[in-house]
């Protein structure tokens, strides 16, 4: 079982905060720590913001995959 320095609900968030929110807890983790975000849809293009703007610092992994909720874990490398 994987423990998770912060899980994010992601839709009790309004649009503009949901990614800095969840930028900014990724960027709170010490190497090795992981956040869980927990979705209404595939945050597919969350990721593309990560491999954008924090390259080769984060694992993503899918937990649960719909189709009423995602479920991914970020890891800090």
């Amino acid at each position: 079982m994987q423990t998770f320095a912060k899980v994010i609900n992601v839709p009790d968030y309004p649009p503009r905060e949901k990614h800095p929110t969840i930028l900014n807890a990724f960027d709170e983790l010490k190497p090795g720590e992981k956040i869980q975000i927990v979705n209404d849809h595939d945050p597919r293009p969350l990721q593309y913001q990560f491999m954008m703007e924090r390259t080769d610092q984060f694992t993503w992994e899918y937990l649960e995959e719909g189709p009423e909720t995602w479920k991914v874990a970020i890891g800090k490398k």
